[in-house]
């Protein structure tokens, strides 16, 4: 009797938790959009704690879903804290995709429904499936999607920003996979060998308390509780190899998924699990429930740490709305030595184990090489239809010009353009000259966007010409940056 009652039981369980197209081919195949498809409308059906969409349809008609966790109408309770984690900006880093769907499944088990007690979160699949398809990095236009967060040209990320910009995330999430298999390290003898890497917020003009909070309490958080799921963890640290070049935390740019969000003084991170050799299905089922185990890592720490992170966010938007915020903006910066000495475990392709190395040349800290004073706004021409457009894409507020907000302007001169090193790039860099304007304007011709808004350094950091994360470095704003010419768009002071 007993037997006949097991048997009963895993049955029902076998009901109630689908498996994942990964799982059905034994984690040999990796799953085809339609595949995730059917599997995203199957739990849909069947599940009264999740709803899905469609966001958008990619450059080859393929549909972005969103997959929304709520025990109510989401976003409806305003104590609960909202989580959005998005997954495979990147064609060929196939893991985070599959996470995802393991992570619905896990989510849908009675042991974790407490979660959403607390918590409304929202889940992003799969943001490239154009180039999924094809297990290439970039979309079906040819964009690399974590390049594009400021520009804002293309279905996929244009669809995420409009998603943040409705519910306005506390907490967010880019799942990534990193490549440990180059030829310079196989040289040093040494690689990478973390299921799991996690990168904090690293642009000095987002808030320093959460920072803090990033650093000192989840990221230890993560690390321990990956571990204790079996897998390693360390931090997200692009660079090296060891002796040639240098570690740092990642970048300090805002055009990725991480950085995008953090700007606006979010709790945001990129989690990259371990790829396969060749960006290939090797390993797959590990890298899977690694990454998985790192997404759920995020959800239950900010169910244990909702009223602080909640009160902590609130409060840091508060003073960019207000713009109570430091009189300077950062928008050259680099990475720098604190004399902080790392030691983490390399795998070794002599020993064919984990080997504890040093790092003598670690540029943990992130510091500014040029700042500006943070205006009152800008006057954006109305000839300039692109702004316009890019202004609508990022939901920016702005209005008319009217003399008594624009008493006070400034304007650039280009005296000529150079160049600058970017993390390992180069890129324009104008030599500039700045006046106050006394001649009369006719502000009819202008918009005023101000920058006390939630995205008020975003706003500064894209439009000053001296920005080396700004719009004037991309291809279809280099035209801005004249020699001998001045810079069309104009500063109000106070």
């Amino acid at each position: 009797m007993k037997k006949i009652f097991v048997v009963i039981l895993l049955t029902f369980n076998f009901i109630i938790a689908q498996q994942t197209p990964l799982e059905k081919s034994n984690f040999t195949k990796l799953t085809s959009h339609d595949e995730l498809k059917q599997f995203i409308q199957e739990v849909d059906k069947n599940s009264d704690l999740i709803k899905s969409e469609v966001l958008t349809k990619s450059i080859e008609s393929r549909e972005l879903f969103a997959v929304y966790f709520s025990k109510n109408e989401f976003g409806a309770d305003k104590n609960k804290l909202k989580v959005l984690i998005f997954a495979q900006q990147h064609g060929n880093e196939q893991s985070g995709k599959e996470a995802s769907l393991l992570l619905i499944n896990e989510l849908l088990k009675p042991d974790n429904q407490y979660l959403f007690d607390k918590i409304d979160f929202l889940l992003v699949p799969q943001m490239n499936p154009d180039g999924s398809e094809k297990n290439q990095r970039r979309n079906g236009n040819g964009m690399d999607l974590n390049r594009n967060h400021l520009i804002l040209t293309e279905p996929e990320t244009i669809a995420l920003h409009k998603l943040f910009d409705k519910y306005l995330f506390e907490v967010t999430m880019d799942v990534h996979e990193y490549w440990p298999f180059g030829e310079e390290w196989k040289k040093l003898g040494f690689r990478r060998n973390f299921d799991v890497t996690v990168g904090a917020i690293t642009n000095i003009n987002i808030s320093e308390k959460i920072k803090k909070l990033s650093y000192e309490k989840y990221l230890p958080f993560v690390f321990d509780f990956v571990k204790e799921k079996g897998y390693t963890a360390f931090h997200y640290l692009p660079g090296g190899p060891i002796g040639a070049d240098y570690i740092r935390y990642s970048t300090f740019d805002i055009n990725d998924g991480r950085q995008s969000f953090g700007i606006q003084n979010t709790f945001s991170f990129i989690q990259e699990g371990m790829n396969g050799e060749n960006y290939s299905t090797d390993n797959l089922e590990r890298r899977a429930k690694s990454q998985m185990a790192g997404m759920l890592t995020l959800l239950k720490f900010s169910y244990d740490h909702k009223d602080e992170i909640k009160k902590l966010i609130a409060e840091e938007r508060e003073k960019l709305i207000n713009n109570n915020v430091g009189d300077k903006v950062a928008i050259q910066l680099d990475h720098f030595s604190d004399g902080t000495e790392l030691k983490f475990n390399l795998f070794s392709y002599y020993s064919g184990k984990d080997t504890l190395v040093k790092v003598n040349d670690f540029r943990s800290v992130v510091k500014s090489l040029y700042d500006v004073e943070r205006p009152k706004g800008y006057l954006i021409p109305k000839e300039l239809i692109e702004l316009k457009q890019w202004m609508d894409k990022h939901n920016l507020i702005y209005e008319e010009a009217e003399l008594d907000r624009c008493d006070k302007i400034e304007e650039y001169f280009i005296d000529s353009v150079g160049t600058i090193d970017f993390e390992r790039d180069t890129i324009i860099n104008p030599y500039i000259s700045l006046r106050e304007v006394k001649d009369k304007i006719d502000l009819e011709k202008y918009y005023f966007l101000p920058v006390n808004q939630l995205k008020n350094n975003m706003i500064v950091i894209a439009l000053e010409p001296k920005s080396m994360l700004g719009l004037v470095t991309y291809k279809q704003f280099e035209y801005l940056l004249k020699p001998k010419e001045k810079y069309k768009i104009l500063r109000v002071i106070n």
